[in-house]
C-alpha cells in the first residue's frame, strides 16, 4: 500500500471531528435477551478534516495536501488531537508508560503498543507510526538509551534492541511514545461552497484509518 511518510497539518487535525468506531452484530431473540458479536478485532479510527478549516488559508492547505496525496490513492500520517502520547494528552511521555512484553534472552524486536482500559477487556493496540525521536524505552523499570541500547523503525513501530543490550529473560520491557495514526482521504472529491464557508458551513473532508 503506498504511504507518504508527512503528516497531515497539525494546526488544522487538532480541531478535527472524529474518534474510533468498531462494528458489533446484535441479534434480539425472541425471549428478549440479546446476542452480541463483535465483527472487528480491532477499532478503526474515522475523522473530519472539515471541522478544522477555520479559515481560506486552512482550505487551500487542505486542497494542497489533498492532490499531493491524489484523494484516496496515497495514505498518510494524521495526528489525533484526544490520542497521540502513551500516555494521557496532557501527561509526560514515560518510559513505563506502556507494557511491550518480557525478553527471554533472545527476542531482540518488540512492537510498540497502546494498552486501552484494564480490569475487564484490556485492548491492545500496535502502533505502527511512532513520532521520530519521541520513543522511550526501559528494561527492567532502567531506562535505555536510544542509539546505543535499542534503535527504532518510525516506519513500522519496532523497536530492536542492539547486541549486548537484549533483555534477559523475564525482563520486562517497556516504553513511553508520541504516535500518529496512519489514514487516508475518504473521498477522491472535495466539494467547497466557498459562500457556505464563509457564512460558517463545514465542509465535508472524510479521513479513515488504514491498516499496515
Amino acid at each position: 500500500m503506498s504511504f507518504h511518510d508527512v503528516r497531515f497539518p497539525t494546526a488544522i487535525s487538532r480541531n478535527a471531528q472524529g474518534g474510533p468506531e468498531r462494528r458489533t452484530d446484535v441479534v434480539v431473540l425472541g425471549s428478549g435477551y440479546e446476542e452480541r458479536n463483535s465483527r472487528w478485532a480491532d477499532s478503526r479510527r474515522s475523522y473530519n478534516a472539515g471541522y478544522g478549516a477555520k479559515s481560506l488559508d486552512d482550505l487551500h492547505q487542505i486542497i494542497a495536501f489533498f492532490e499531493e496525496r491524489r484523494g484516496r490513492l496515497h495514505a498518510f500520517r494524521w495526528r489525533d488531537p484526544m490520542d497521540w502520547k502513551s500516555c494521557a494528552p496532557n501527561g509526560s511521555v514515560s518510559p513505563l508508560d506502556q507494557d511491550l512484553g518480557s525478553g527471554d534472552g533472545t527476542k531482540t524486536a518488540f512492537q510498540l503498543r497502546k494498552t486501552y482500559g484494564t480490569a475487564f477487556a484490556p485492548w491492545a493496540r500496535d502502533i505502527k507510526k511512532p513520532v521520530a525521536n519521541t520513543v522511550r524505552i526501559a528494561v527492567a523499570g532502567v531506562e535505555r538509551v536510544s542509539g546505543t541500547d535499542f534503535a527504532v523503525n518510525p516506519s513500522t513501530g519496532i523497536v530492536t534492541f542492539l547486541a549486548g543490550h537484549v533483555p534477559a529473560a523475564g525482563q520486562n520491557v517497556t516504553a513511553g511514545f508520541e504516535f500518529d495514526v496512519p489514514v487516508r482521504f475518504d473521498t477522491d472529491k472535495l466539494e467547497i461552497n466557498l459562500s457556505g464557508f464563509t457564512s460558517g458551513a463545514i465542509p465535508n473532508i472524510p479521513i479513515v484509518e488504514v491498516r499496515l
